[in-house]
């Protein structure tokens, strides 16, 4: 119900209204253009007793005075039994309709005056002609003989009772619309002005419809709602005021309402249906089925991605969708067109093996990888891993931009959980392998200190391939405990390639190797040699010899001196082992015997016990000699003698 206060044109046909109230009952417009409110008298009408024993005979013009008229406009028959039973009704006692009371006569005749009608008993009045001066353009609303409701004034004039038309139609009118109103039953009714918010709908009076109310969605040029018929809803009346508010969006709204409802109850889900795209939102499209919206996601568009819904719908489309999914208690429906169309996923694992190579395009980049559409409607995911051979750690967007073609290999492919993975460094040749052919074992290398760890440094060896320097590898003299002591980061560093192990992308380096003082001096020795060096350090296990050039041998103490029987204590006090090394003194230098060499290792085995040996060997060879060369020179001294 609205509010007198609603809408301003209510206002203005109130204002209308109460001009009319003011207006003489006799000065009402005829039944060719209904007058649209009545006078507020209506609203409590006084009747009043009228006598009937005046007689109007012949006070019509046109109508012969001797000959009465009857109900039926035909001369009284002059047979003696009607005769007696007209005198007997003459004679019974008639009470006049009291003033306001609607009575039904029969139209006489139709004169400059007005319209006769008799009334019955003798008794005809007059419809003044003022009552049907408005609108004389259209067809006359009354014809001779024919019935009409009238209502009595309590006015007489030229020997005539007043009747008024208008004011029983106009009765009659506003019974419909209170009828209406309560039933909340429909009226139909013709546009016949606009003003300030609305429209004014002829209804039998004039109502006001709102703008507001004239469709279900708002109306933007009221002037092309003129001359239509509408079928209404009275929403609002006030018969004093003469003020009747309509609607006709009620209506509408009923409609859909009822439309709705028996669209939800033949709804299922799987079900096809088609609809128009109502409003595009960022996150899909709701779609008008008739009375009820239906929500098309963004992922239920295409098998393809969709960066926004305009790019797959646009407002007003008529497009046909799936139902996935239906909540007959809130009423939600969610729709899907990328189920009407053939799943690519199916047949993926058949069309697209492991290993096999194609292009894509970039279509997505995130922290953890590149989403690759290669085809329609499937995309796979190339992870950072597999993006680059290099085991850097770089952010997928400093490799590839998004809209990139680019070749990638399939990895993986899974339909259930519809994912497929990709690799772009799988589709080029393996650097690594490259890198083994270009850098073979021995190649002495430049590059910059990376990185540096406890265990030793990183060399870049080229972009995106890293060494590993071994702390062990760094020095041939100097015992490292730190790489951070002799090395530091950015430095430009030479080393030879040790080592290149492809399957698990690793490169060993040295530094030591460059200056490969080893090979030098095992060119010069070989096993069974005696050298000469100096006792660095002494351990329990042995004496770590310096042979010069910064190469060390080992002389393992079994190596030192003869194993002597259990039970010997050596020099009296002494213990069995007086100290580690037994004879040899840190500092000193001693002749050994190289009883072993481990080129790989880099490793030499000396013997200080074979070294004594072989020089007492080589002392006794030498005395033995020495006796030898003089007992000959005697004994020639002698043959010579004999031979002189």
């Amino acid at each position: 119900m609205l509010s007198d206060n609603e809408n301003p044109g209510i206002e203005a046909l109130a204002g209308q209204n109460a001009d009319a109230a003011t207006a003489p009952e006799t000065s009402t417009p005829t039944a060719a253009t209904v007058i649209a409110v009545p006078a507020a008298s209506e609203a409590v009408e006084n009747p009043v007793s009228v006598s009937e024993s005046q007689s109007v005979t012949g006070a019509i013009p046109g109508i012969p005075a001797e000959t009465p008229a009857d109900s039926s406009g035909e001369s009284t028959p002059e047979s003696t039994a009607d005769m007696e039973k007209l005198m007997e009704q003459y004679a019974a006692p008639h009470q006049a309709p009291a003033e306001g009371e609607i009575e039904t006569g029969q139209v006489v005749a139709i004169t400059d005056l007005g319209v006769v009608v008799d009334l019955g008993g003798k008794t005809e009045g007059l419809i003044p002609a003022q009552e049907f001066a408005e609108g004389g353009d259209g067809p006359f609303p009354l014809l001779a003989g024919q019935k009409v409701e009238i209502q009595r004034t309590g006015e007489r004039k030229d020997g005539y009772v007043l009747l008024s038309y208008q004011r029983v139609r106009r009765r009659r009118v506003w019974s419909k619309i209170e009828e209406a109103y309560r039933n909340k039953t429909d009226i139909v009714g013709k546009v016949v002005d606009n003003v300030k918010g609305g429209l004014v709908v002829d209804i039998g009076v004039r109502a006001f419809l709102p703008a507001s109310q004239a469709d279900a969605h708002p109306v933007r040029d009221l002037d092309e709602w003129k001359d239509r018929e509408l079928t209404v809803r009275v929403l609002k009346m006030n018969r004093k005021r003469g003020n009747v508010v309509v609607s006709r969006r009620t209506i509408l709204d009923e409609q859909v309402a009822s439309q709705r409802d028996a669209m939800l109850a033949a709804l299922t889900e799987g079900q096809i249906v088609r609809g128009v795209v109502k409003n595009v939102t960022g996150y899909g499209a709701f779609v008008d089925l008739g009375g009820i919206d239906g929500l098309l996601h963004i992922t239920d568009m295409s098998w393809s991605r969709v960066e926004s819904p305009l790019d797959a719908v646009r407002p007003g489309e008529e497009v046909e969708c799936k139902i996935l999914k239906y909540d007959r208690e809130k009423g939600r429906i969610s729709l899907g067109r990328k189920q009407l169309l053939p799943d690519p996923w199916e047949s993926m694992k058949e069309r697209y093996p492991v290993g096999k190579k194609l292009t894509g395009k970039i279509v997505g980049l995130t922290d953890y990888g590149a989403f690759v559409e290669i085809e329609p409607g499937v995309e796979g995911l190339v992870h950072v891993s597999e993006m680059s051979w290099s085991k850097r750690k770089v952010h997928p967007s400093k490799l590839v931009k998004q809209g990139d073609e680019v070749e990638v290999a399939i990895l993986g492919v899974d339909p259930k959980e519809r994912r497929i993975s990709l690799g772009i460094k799988q589709a080029q040749a393996d650097p690594w392998q490259q890198l083994a052919e270009k850098y073979p074992v021995g190649t002495v290398v430049t590059g910059r200190i990376r990185n540096l760890t406890e265990f030793g440094a990183f060399l870049e060896i080229e972009e995106g391939f890293d060494g590993l320097i071994h702390v062990s590898d760094i020095s041939w003299t100097g015992r490292i405990k730190n790489p951070a002591d002799v090395l530091k980061k950015g430095d430009t560093v030479e080393a030879k390639v040790l080592k290149i192990d492809v399957p698990t992308r690793r490169v060993s380096l040295g530094v030591k190797q460059v200056n490969d003082i080893w090979a030098n001096w095992l060119e010069k020795h070989k096993v069974g040699d005696l050298v000469r060096g100096k006792v660095s350090r002494v351990t329990t296990f042995g004496a770590f010899v310096d042979l010069g050039e910064g190469i060390e041998g080992l002389c393992h103490v079994s190596e030192i001196e003869e194993r002597r029987p259990k039970g010997d204590q050596g020099p009296a006090g002494a213990g069995p082992k007086a100290r580690p090394g037994g004879l040899l003194d840190p500092g000193r230098e001693y002749d050994f015997k190289i009883v072993k060499i481990s080129q790989d290792q880099h490793k030499i085995g000396l013997s200080f016990r074979a070294a004594q040996k072989q020089a007492e060997r080589r002392e006794m060879e030498d005395y033995r000699s020495t006796r030898t060369k003089a007992t000959a020179t005697i004994g020639d001294a002698i043959m010579a003698k004999r031979s002189l």
